[in-house]
């Protein structure tokens, strides 16, 4: 089959033939902005759209979709949540404390407590200036009442009170111990006397064993005009309130306390004292730590 051979077009371009395109350019100005009605217009079509059913711009299933799949996520990430606390929670025991070995010396606490810092000041003069220690006192011993202690048991001196349990007994800690700051002689605990007692107590720490005769001692930071005594005699922390085991399993556990007195000459004018207390006697207690002054 023959085909016929292609023709070739000529195109001549003249004058008469060109194409003009002509482009207007126009600049809106205040009066072609939309107007208040046709923007609300917009906005109510926005949010719905009565042709299509579509509520910001999305149908009721895509939005179910977006519902079920967050529903879904957030589901999954509470229930991780909740069985690692729960499989956290089933590694501690709700009586006994997991980890209580990482502070081996413990730290003293004193009663009442300091105005300001460590520092106890007050006028014989006035009554009010030691009040407020005197309250404090009577509310932290009340505790050790006979009456409080009666369900406690009269534990042997001298030796640690060991218990496997699973009943556990603490011990009397008799306030007579205490002497002149028992507040069973002197109500004002020497105050009014210008004897201030002023209660010193170890932290408590859970299996704490010390070993050897552990005592609150206490030393006068400088040149002292007054005489530091401590009760029980030395300052003494019998063994027999140790270990402790916790406040669950130790119900009605009365920490052992050492009162420190200061007494001033009366003829000295000057009646101010400072001094340092540590715990002492007992080889496995430490009471020097350069990053820890509190310690012990």
């Amino acid at each position: 089959m023959r085909f016929p051979a292609p023709r070739r077009l000529h195109a001549a371009s003249t004058p008469a033939d060109a194409v003009h395109l002509t482009v207007h350019t126009h600049t809106m100005t205040k009066k072609d902005k939309k107007s208040f009605n046709q923007s609300l217009d917009e906005w109510k079509l926005f949010i719905f759209n009565p042709t299509t059913r579509e509520f910001l711009e999305r149908t009721a299933k895509s939005w179910g979709l977006i519902l079920l799949f967050y529903l879904v996520f957030h589901g999954f990430l509470a229930a991780l949540f909740s069985f690692t606390m729960w499989a956290m929670l089933q590694t501690l025991n709700d009586k006994v404390l997991k980890y209580h070995d990482q502070i081996p010396t413990p730290g003293l606490k004193v009663f009442p407590k300091p105005v300001t810092a460590l520092e106890y000041s007050f006028s014989l003069s006035d009554s009010s200036s030691y009040e407020g220690y005197v309250r404090d006192l009577d509310n932290f011993l009340r505790s050790y009442d006979l009456e409080e202690q009666k369900n406690l048991t009269a534990c042997p001196d001298g030796a640690l009170f060991e218990q496997k349990g699973p009943v556990y007994s603490a011990c009397q800690f008799p306030c007579h111990l205490l002497k002149e700051c028992s507040g069973q002689n002197d109500t004002e605990y020497g105050y009014s006397r210008g004897s201030p007692c002023i209660l010193v107590k170890m932290n408590r720490i859970i299996g704490l064993k010390p070993k050897g005769q552990p005592r609150i001692t206490c030393a006068p930071k400088d040149e002292c005009t007054a005489l530091i005594t401590t009760y029980p005699s030395g300052g003494h922390i019998d063994l027999k309130y140790f270990p402790y085991y916790g406040k669950k399993l130790y119900v009605g556990y009365r920490q052992p306390v050492v009162a420190v007195q200061a007494s001033f000459n009366l003829n000295n004018t000057r009646k101010e004292a400072a001094f340092d207390c540590i715990v002492d006697g007992s080889p496995n207690l430490k009471n020097k730590d350069d990053r820890d002054k509190f310690l012990g």
